[in-house]
């Protein structure tokens, strides 16, 4: 890489900050390169020059929140839609768990720019992460992403018989989706009507369409671990705080 990039592209590659954050970064004077202040949106680097951060961007950083919730059915994960709520009015003071074990106090700020990182289908229940913290949203749902994601599905088979084994070894690795290849997933009984699937992408619907490729038809789906993150006792409709020793 020699051709010059935009500083705020290259600021998300070097992890410093989220492209937006960045941005916004620039046009308040907090961004140096090579020890001058960049401040003019759209500035280009090479690969080669040293780039830093003011002190008041880390701390700004460093208030950034990041919510784990326990989705129910009926809220979607985004912006509302067909009358549905979206997660993010779960979070008020009345809903946070009571054994939330984090010191952080809730402030209605919290609730600025809070936006989900990755999505859990309307009928489906389970982990969802709400972050304002753009470098988490890029670890969680940026092209590049490696974070496995854990599922509890509860199925039923439609055809004769029992899922043959060779279309469990399917489900692991072998089908196509939009003409495209699945990359390689772990799935394996939990019992005689659960499966338990780790994938490491998400394309909508993902789950159910694959279960529906070998005659599977799911009857619930529970997300319960995003990367080392694990939903645990977190009750329904509740939510935590992610604690700063707990990374994904």
């Amino acid at each position: 890489m020699t051709e010059p990039v935009r500083l705020s592209k290259r600021m998300s590659e070097l992890g410093l900050s989220s492209r937006r954050e960045a941005d916004d970064w620039i046009a308040k004077g907090w961004v140096r390169v090579d020890g001058k202040v960049v401040s003019e949106l759209g500035s280009k680097v090479l690969p080669h020059q040293k780039i830093t951060v003011e002190r008041q961007a880390a701390a700004e950083q460093s208030k950034r929140v990041t919510v784990l919730i326990n989705k129910p059915v009926g809220y979607v994960s985004g912006q509302a839609e067909d009358g549905y709520k979206p997660a993010v009015t779960l979070i008020k003071p009345e809903n946070r768990w009571a054994d939330d074990p984090s010191p952080e106090q809730f402030h209605p700020t919290q609730l600025r720019s809070l936006v989900p990182a990755g999505r859990l289908d309307i009928d489906s229940v389970g982990l969802l992460v709400l972050t304002q913290d753009g470098r988490i949203a890029k670890q969680l749902i940026g092209e590049n992403t490696e974070i496995e994601k854990e599922y509890l599905v509860r199925v039923q088979y439609t055809r004769p018989g029992t899922l043959p084994e060779a279309d469990l070894r399917k489900l692991n690795h072998g089908l196509w989706m939009d003409g495209k290849p699945l990359l390689p997933a772990k799935v394996r009984w939990q019992n005689e009507d659960q499966l338990s699937f780790t994938l490491r992408e998400g394309r909508k619907r993902q789950i159910r369409r694959m279960c529906e490729m070998v005659g599977l038809k799911v009857l619930g789906l529970k997300r319960v671990r995003i990367g080392k993150v694990k939903l645990g006792d977190l009750p329904p409709g509740q939510w935590r705080y992610l604690r700063p020793d707990e990374q994904f």
